[in-house]
């Protein structure tokens, strides 16, 4: 079998999905890891990585020239691009960071739905080297780098079981980073750490108050961690 003959294979083909007891403890497992503060802030790294690629994408569907991605030590990242200062595709590209993780859930989501467990590891590797060449520094490309060869080795090496419940366990994280994304946003806020939010950023453009867009992007991912929860729900 050639290369792109196991790529298209991976993409369309059909997994068996695992049992019902494997799906919940995966859950469970997602659950106490994003629960447990010095774990989170090991994870947030990845949804780092998630919200960067939302701007991006956005930027340059909306017809912004993207300039470069930076991922930072301590979690946090800036994606740069450039356009008209304001107007639909500035607000778009700020609306997207904290909307990618539970968007990119609810497809994963959508796919598993359909058993198609391979193609969400596939979809997140050929994204994560989309992304990559749009990185501008060091941590950056290591954190990518870190993210791509993980995603790779199970998707290549690991039997259909284990690429099953990595593609369960990494949909479940993204659709619940969603809304603690937010919550963690909101936190940073009330204790004066992140002026600069996007939150912030588009009260300045829209002139509605950034603790109003925190409830908006809030309200959207929960509602996509429901519908995310119900297709992947054991039955």
């Amino acid at each position: 079998m050639t290369l792109l003959e196991r790529l298209w294979e991976g993409l369309t083909g059909v997994q068996q999905p695992p049992s019902s007891a494997a799906i919940w403890w995966t859950a469970l497992a997602v659950v106490a890891a994003v629960a447990f503060r010095p774990a989170w802030r090991i994870l947030r790294h990845l949804v780092t990585i998630v919200h960067e690629g939302g701007h991006a994408t956005a930027a340059v569907l909306t017809g912004r020239r993207l300039r470069g991605i930076r991922l930072h030590s301590d979690s946090s990242g800036v994606t740069l691009s450039q356009g008209r200062p304001r107007g639909f595709g500035m607000l778009l590209t700020l609306i997207a960071g904290y909307l990618a993780p539970a968007l990119f859930g609810l497809l994963a989501a959508g796919l598993l739905w359909q058993r198609h467990a391979l193609a969400v590891l596939w979809v997140a590797l050929l994204l994560l080297s989309l992304m990559l060449l749009q990185i501008r520094n060091f941590h950056g490309l290591y954190s990518m780098l870190v993210a791509g060869l993980a995603v790779f080795a199970v998707s290549w090496w690991g039997a259909e079981p284990v690429q099953s419940l990595a593609a369960y366990g990494f949909t479940w994280f993204l659709l619940l980073a969603g809304p603690v994304g937010v919550i963690d946003l909101q936190r940073a806020r009330r204790a004066g750490r992140a002026r600069g939010s996007d939150a912030d950023q588009l009260a300045g453009l829209t002139r509605v108050p950034a603790a109003v867009w925190a409830g908006v992007l809030f309200l959207l991912t929960v509602a996509a961690l429901v519908v995310g929860g119900w297709l992947i729900w054991p039955r």
